[in-house]
């Protein structure tokens, strides 16, 4: 059984998409949830169903080994970052090498680099007047956005698009891409 362990920083929707996804199979399941943020929504989403969700501050992601050894202890076989924000410390990094993916709601190289997540990259699409958009799936490495691209999906993006209309249209590419491309990360 092949264990994934997810870090959300917010409200949790694709984090919640692979739980259900690996949920009641017996190749892989989601094991634990973590978040740098104790409010976010994620912690409710993975309580309701049934999965481990903890939450932690700077300092123990990135000046101790508190998260390292939480994650030694958990043994994952893959590090999915699900709307994570905060830069993998190159500890973590050395620990897991190429275990560690991201989604980006852009087609990488385009729109990726620090403080491009969420609807800071749709208005910045929508704003560039960009006829497509889409999802990259990328290993992590020291840099944002910048690890080995596993796999990315486009859309149209229309004249008449707001930067809500392109994040719509990116979710529903995450719901349905994200869950196969981790099942194949792990199957490889």
């Amino acid at each position: 059984m092949k264990r994934i362990v997810i870090f959300a920083s917010g409200s949790g929707t694709n984090a919640e998409n692979l739980i259900k996804f690996f949920q009641d199979r017996d190749d892989a399941s989601v094991i634990q949830v973590l978040t740098n943020n104790p409010h976010a929504k994620v912690l409710d989403r993975a309580k309701k169903l049934d999965v481990s969700a903890l939450s932690f501050n700077k300092i123990a992601f990135s000046k101790s080994d508190d998260v390292l050894n939480i994650l030694k202890a958990s043994r994952p076989d893959l590090i999915v970052l699900a709307g994570f924000l905060w830069k993998i410390p190159e500890g973590l990094l050395k620990a897991f090498p190429n275990k560690i993916i991201n989604i980006h709601p852009a087609l990488l190289p385009q729109y990726g680099g620090k403080g491009m997540y969420g609807m800071h990259v749709h208005k910045a699409v929508v704003s560039n007047q960009e006829t497509e958009t889409g999802i990259t799936i990328h290993y992590v490495n020291e840099n944002y956005d910048e690890g080995a691209i596993i796999f990315q999906a486009a859309c149209k993006v229309e004249s008449t698009d707001s930067a809500e209309d392109v994040a719509a249209k990116i979710h529903e590419l995450e719901m349905e891409h994200f869950p196969k491309v981790v099942q194949q990360i792990l199957n490889e």
